[in-house]
């Protein structure tokens, strides 16, 4: 992680700021998935069981194209395997596997991830 060094002659003061990266949100994972809509991969790690009544690993969590529906659920955003909660529930993370890069989503519905191979973060 980057630090800036900041001196502030008037007031003999030493001050540091880390560079932050950009915090991802709901919006950011929109976009991705509109810029990405025919280059877009998803891999299911865990989803929700209503049989055990809880979150299950999944036996497939190979990574396949992600198929786009007409269907814009508020849920799904379009992607059948996704699902969002919302209302700030959704946690979101920056994800390299292999040639893929893109984002990695959990929440208490379950894990995935929506990837791309050399497209627009």
């Amino acid at each position: 992680m980057k630090a800036t060094i900041t001196i502030n002659e008037d007031d003999n003061l030493l001050s540091l700021r880390e560079n932050k990266p950009k915090k991802i949100t709901l919006a950011t994972i929109k976009s991705f998935i509109k810029k990405n809509k025919d280059n877009l991969y998803i891999k299911t790690e865990s989803r929700f069981n209503g049989m055990t009544d809880g979150v299950d690993s999944c036996y497939d969590q190979s990574i396949s194209k992600a198929e786009n529906t007409d269907k814009n659920n508020q849920y799904n955003l379009g992607i059948p395997g996704a699902w969002f909660v919302g209302s700030s529930r959704d946690s979101f993370y920056y994800s390299e596997i292999g040639p893929f890069k893109g984002y990695e989503v959990y929440n208490c519905c379950g894990k995935f991830y929506l990837l791309t191979k050399e497209g627009i973060l």
